[in-house]
């Protein structure tokens, strides 16, 4: 696909690289201070462990300066404190992990102050806003086993139950607006059905309500407590809500257990802009003048190269940034929110082919030429709405998510396997003796995804299954030079992407000062076969 880049626009792409994403999400936005506070009023409890059932009534919190969204969040604490021994074995696990703690509030800086906002609304306890740290790490693209997604990690069928939208365009559960509302109401709907008890509805949001009810029913028969430390649970929801509970004393008492913590500052991070109708990520985030990867930090629902053209018609954008990207989007004309194409119809071709030969859907080119019926004809010119870039410039749409995890390298042997009728994540795994859910997850999938016919998946091995399977390299054997000539268009950014391989590993092996590149330049280039 051809495609122009002006200066303005290299500079803007050359702002951040994806690893921002995942795990240092909030640093290229505003770069964190690390302080240590002191915390108020210890809100849950720091006594030995005596016993598995002990609750007593949560301290009263004195008040505290707001200037600290950590000071707010503690303010805002309202779990009873617990003294238990699966409490106590979670907080043992997070002191000794430091790096990760640092991790889980990067990660959540972008999303923490709307979040609690939300929660102080509606007057349920503080804690809450921490549960995206035992369902995501605060990570806005964690998928996991379940098929669940998002910041609160709905499955598909809660999700839709809530109202979050799954299209090809959008996936509302990693929409960090509309996912933090559905998950607040999910969560005071549990509580009032099991009458305001909140470890209860957390141990409803992570087994279902009816899991609970049944587990409550049993200990009524048996004449055992109906309280969730009683209850007879699957492993993972035993630990649940221990999890959340060490998580919220351990950043309430830092200074106890030796924590730091990035300093939050108690104001917006980002504002909800109306954009009327859809527009191209790319372009969205050069008018907010921040990197597509910062765009998709926080509006990490949509799936495609644009926002969904049936909405919603809303961007999150950093609060710095909101005003003079209001501004622009209101001069852009229409025609410049999206690129268009003027395609020839060929013989032969249907409209699917053509919906995904552009990355678009058949819906929208019938909205935008007089089609009924899906009939074309060839010869006949459409009107067809595209990326303004090359897919790689949309690093955290669905489709480069999935090929980064794919093209992955790790240990062993790699074999391409090829869905059969009849095959299944199971059958496959066992065929090739490797875990199901490694299987999956090394596919950016989920063991309960459909499998299609004809679809290749990745397996990673020890040993080599079949004569087709890859030979393991050597060091020397996976790195390849190649020379490449620079073309109209490119940058340092975009050939990194095309490569896989680091902007600053392009300047060493070419001796690179200048920050742009000419056309017919001669690069060499170090490539990873195994990644590429």
């Amino acid at each position: 696909m051809q495609y122009l880049i002006t200066n303005k626009m290299i500079r803007f792409f050359l702002f951040a690289s994806f690893s921002a994403l995942i795990s240092c999400s909030s640093s290229s936005l505003r770069p964190p201070n690390i302080t240590k506070l002191t915390p108020p009023a210890n809100p849950i409890t720091q006594a030995a462990v005596r016993g598995e059932n002990k609750i007593s009534k949560a301290p009263t919190v004195a008040p505290v300066s707001t200037d600290n969204l950590w000071q707010r969040l503690f303010s805002l604490y309202k779990l009873p404190a617990v003294d238990n021994k699966r409490v106590q074995a979670e907080i043992d696990w997070y002191s000794k992990h430091p790096d990760y703690l640092l991790r889980i509030q990067k990660n959540a800086t972008p999303y923490l102050f709307h979040i609690v906002n939300e929660i102080e609304k509606r007057n349920i306890p503080g804690e809450l806003a921490l549960l995206p740290v035992v369902e995501s790490a605060y990570r806005p693209f964690a998928y996991s086993h379940g098929r669940a997604a998002g910041l609160w990690q709905f499955i598909p069928s809660t999700g839709e139950a809530f109202g979050l939208e799954q299209t090809w365009w959008h996936d509302g559960r990693r929409d960090v607006y509309a996912s933090t509302d559905a998950a607040l109401s999910y969560l005071t709907k549990l509580s009032k059905r099991f009458n305001n008890d909140w470890f209860l509805a957390l141990a409803g949001y992570n087994a279902g309500g009816g899991t609970i009810s049944s587990a409550i029913r049993k200990n009524k028969r048996l004449g055992r407590e109906t309280d969730y430390w009683a209850l007879d649970l699957r492993k993972e929801t035993k630990h649940y809500v221990p999890k959340l509970i060490a998580i919220a004393s351990i950043l309430a008492n830092a200074e106890k257990y030796n924590v730091t913590l990035i300093d939050i500052p108690n104001k917006a991070f980002f504002e909800r802009v109306d954009t009327k109708k859809q527009i191209d990520l790319a372009r969205a985030a050069e008018l907010a003048d921040i990197s597509i990867e910062e765009l998709y930090v926080l509006n990490p629902a949509f799936n495609q190269w644009a926002t969904n053209p049936n909405g919603p018609h809303y961007l999150l954008i950093p609060t710095s940034k909101s005003a003079s990207f209001k501004t622009r989007l209101a001069a852009l004309p229409d025609s410049q929110r999206l690129k268009w194409v003027r395609h020839k119809v060929k013989s032969g071709e249907s409209l699917g082919q053509i919906a995904k030969q552009y990355r678009t859907t058949i819906k929208q080119i019938k909205q935008a030429n007089p089609i009924k019926n899906h009939l074309i004809r060839a010869g006949k010119h459409l009107l067809i709405p595209t990326a303004n870039y090359n897919d790689t410039l949309y690093a955290s749409s669905a489709k480069m998510r999935k090929n980064n995890i794919v093209n992955t390298s790790r240990k062993g042997y790699k074999t391409e396997h090829r869905v059969k009728a009849g095959d299944s994540f199971w059958r496959i795994a066992k065929k090739h003796k490797v875990d199901v859910q490694r299987l999956a997850r090394w596919n950016a999938m989920a063991p309960g995804d459909t499998l299609k016919v004809g679809q290749k998946l990745v397996i990673w091995s020890n040993t080599q299954s079949n004569p087709n399977s890859t030979t393991r390299l050597t060091s020397a054997d996976k790195n390849q030079t190649v020379r490449y000539t620079v073309r109209q268009g490119d940058s340092l950014y975009l050939i990194s992407k095309k490569f896989n391989v680091s902007i600053n590993d392009l300047k060493r092996w070419n001796t690179l000062n200048k920050k742009y590149l000419k056309p017919g330049q001669k690069l060499k280039i170090i490539v990873d076969v195994t990644r590429t």
